[in-house]
């Protein structure tokens, strides 16, 4: 559990992230939405990196875990998440001090972790994704 833990909250902080400062940037949609992915992708990657080394792996063996175990979860997390933000009126043009903003971003890691969870749950139970981790914490 710890393992899809760190995914799902490396995942969550990369996104607001990105969120953030490309709406505070007023940078158009397509920019915001690649850097919010992108950093998705780089705080989930590390919360489980930096896990792992601290199980004693090298830096190469740590890498090639956290690529495996954390790429459908973060794929899957960061497609729902997305799709339900560009997918909400207005949500894409709401402003950081706007309700709307905050309820599409935090609904949408709602329903992306519904989803995500049963996806995680099923690759577990056949030694793939963060089962792959779970020798390591």
């Amino acid at each position: 559990m710890k393992a899809t833990l760190h995914c799902l909250t490396g995942c969550a902080i990369g996104e607001i992230l990105g969120m953030v400062i490309g709406t505070a940037l007023e940078w158009g949609n397509l920019p915001t939405m690649v850097l919010a992915i992108g950093l998705a992708f780089l705080f989930g990657y590390s919360f489980t990196l930096f896990a792992v080394l601290r199980a004693g792996l090298d830096l190469r063996s740590a890498i090639r875990i956290a690529l495996a175990a954390d790429t459908v979860s973060i794929t899957v997390m960061e497609l729902v998440d997305n799709a339900i933000i560009a997918l909400t009126p207005g949500a894409m043009d709401a402003h950081l001090t706007e309700g709307l903003f905050w309820s599409a971003l935090l609904g949408g890691f709602a329903v992306a972790f519904l989803i995500t969870t049963p996806v995680n749950k099923w690759m577990i139970g056949r030694g793939k994704g963060h089962a792959v981790v779970h020798a390591h914490h």
